[in-house]
């Protein structure tokens, strides 16, 4: 970490790890209670299960787009100069193991 880098740095990093984790019970909870309410409102117990699916649903989706953005950010690494793999030539002189 440089000095330049803000000193919440690893607070905002670690809140980013959890979003995802956030979103998924949030997610499934929402479609619990949609479920609830649906029931409620119709009277079909089956409304509740569809509820639950659409919260599990969801909760997938979350994470289909968490993956979709971490690997973009991936692909945009991968021609960055500095975290190319370095090849060595097998000739060079200055080796000595």
């Amino acid at each position: 970490m440089n000095d330049n880098d803000p000193k919440l740095k690893k607070v905002v990093d670690a809140a980013d790890g959890l979003s995802l984790g956030i979103s998924i019970v949030v997610a499934v909870l929402m479609g619990v209670g949609a479920g609830i309410g649906m029931e409620k409102l119709f009277g079909y117990k089956w409304l509740f299960w569809l509820g639950v699916f659409w919260g599990v649903a969801a909760a997938i989706l979350n994470v289909y787009r968490a993956y979709k953005a971490q690997k973009a950010s991936l692909d945009e690494l991968k021609d960055d100069p500095r975290y190319k793999r370095r090849t060595f030539d097998d000739d060079d002189e200055d080796d000595d193991y």
